[in-house]
């Protein structure tokens, strides 16, 4: 396995929809694999393609809580087939957003039809973090960041912030770094 670059807005790549894979076979487990331990190390609780420049429909989560644990999911062509009229708001952060959270509003449950690890086809109903955390990876595989739903407001200074950090490691000689988790927010 190896750790993998993660990309940071304002980078175009982000923004760019992903192609399905034909089949979950070595090379696509070699890319979980690998989105895994990227997720981790960074830490965060879930993982797209895009975010480490692969333009491919996969996406790696796991959730631990106290009361629960998800275990690693890995997910081929994800798509969510149904989902609850209630909503839920959560604060969310991302790897490819560093430092940077916001109220994002989106279905209280969904359910997700995708291919695991196996390349079997699979159906999960989520609620809670793990509902908020499957559709913003998938958002991703769609070229759409939670800050595409905030006021423009926002996520204009949110984006003026990152590329000034990303200006300020240029100068002094050091690559970007992965936002740090903080207790009171999940980076997706």
């Amino acid at each position: 396995m190896a750790l993998l670059p993660i990309l940071t807005a304002p980078d175009p790549r982000l923004k760019k929809k992903s192609q399905p894979v034909k089949a979950v076979d070595a090379e696509t487990r070699q890319l979980m694999d690998d989105m895994l331990e990227t997720m981790k190390a960074a830490p965060g609780i879930g993982l797209a393609a895009p975010q480490v420049g692969v333009l491919k429909r996969v996406i790696v989560l796991e959730i631990e809580r106290e009361d629960t644990s998800t275990g690693p999911l890995f997910m081929a062509n994800p798509e969510i087939i149904d989902v609850s009229e209630e909503d839920a708001t959560y604060n969310e952060g991302c790897l490819s957003v560093p430092e940077h959270y916001a109220d994002v509003v989106r279905p209280a449950k969904v359910t997700v039809r995708y291919l695991d690890r196996d390349n079997v086809q699979r159906e999960l109903s989520c609620d809670g973090l793990l509902a908020t955390c499957v559709q913003h990876e998938i958002d991703h595989l769609d070229g759409i960041l939670f800050i595409d739903k905030i006021s423009a407001l926002k996520r204009s200074m949110i984006l003026r912030k990152l590329v000034k950090a990303r200006k300020e490691k240029e100068r002094e000689g050091d690559e970007p770094t992965s936002a740090k988790k903080e207790s009171e927010h999940a980076v997706l």
